[in-house]
C-alpha cells in the first residue's frame, strides 16, 4: 500500500530529512513522487492496483495481491471525503461495531474512518484512546480531504510495517506492508 502527501498535509517523523533530489545518501538518485506512483503501478500491474489521486494534495494506492495469510486484508473505503487504505485485520471488529453502533456489514476500513470521525468531531480524546481498543495485525492511512489532514497508525505488534520517506520533490511517502 502506498500513500503520498503534499508536504503541507503531513508532519512526518523529525528524523526524516528532505533529500537532495540527486542523491539519497545510498548512491541512488531519489525519486520524485510521480516516479514513485508510476513504479508502484508498474510493479503491481499483474495484481490489479487500485489508486485514487487528489490533485497535488494526495495519492492513495493498494494492490489486490493475494497473500498466504488468510486474515490479511487490503481494503479501501471512502466516506464523506474521508478515505482509508487498510492492511491486516481487527480480531475484535464485531465488538467494536457493536460499541460504535455500526452495521454488521462494516469492514475494518469503514470502522477506522468512523473511529477517526469520532476523534475529529467529538474530541478531545487523544488518538491513543481509540487506537488502544484496536486488537489485531493492522496498519492504515486515512486522508481527510475536507479538512486536509492525514491520520496514520499501525498495530502494536508491528507485524504490519510502516515505512516513511520523503520524495525528491518533498512529498511525504508512506508505505504499509506485511
Amino acid at each position: 500500500m502506498l500513500a503520498i502527501f503534499n508536504k503541507n498535509l503531513v508532519n512526518p517523523p523529525k528524523e526524516l530529512n528532505s533529500p537532495n533530489p540527486h542523491s539519497s545518501g545510498s548512491g541512488r538518485t531519489s525519486k520524485y513522487s510521480q516516479e514513485i506512483v508510476k513504479s508502484f503501478q508498474q510493479n503491481y500491474s499483474q495484481n490489479a492496483p487500485h489508486s485514487v489521486g487528489f490533485g497535488d494534495s494526495a495519492f492513495l494506492a493498494y494492490s489486490t495481491c493475494k497473500s498466504p495469510q488468510i486474515h490479511q486484508q487490503r481494503l479501501f473505503c471512502g466516506v464523506d471525503n474521508m478515505y482509508c487504505i487498510f492492511l491486516g485485520s481487527l480480531i475484535n471488529l464485531s465488538s467494536l461495531i457493536k460499541q460504535y453502533g455500526m452495521g454488521k456489514a462494516t469492514n475494518e476500513a469503514m470502522f477506522v474512518i468512523e473511529a477517526y470521525r469520532t476523534l475529529r468531531d467529538r474530541g478531545p480524546y487523544p488518538a491513543d484512546q481509540v487506537l488502544k481498543d484496536l486488537e489485531g495485525c493492522f496498519g492504515f492511512v486515512i486522508y481527510d480531504q475536507s479538512i486536509g489532514t492525514v491520520f496514520i497508525a499501525q498495530g502494536t505488534d508491528q507485524r504490519v510495517q510502516l515505512f516513511w520517506g520523503i520524495a525528491a520533490d518533498e512529498f511525504d511517502v508512506c508505505s504499509i506492508m506485511k
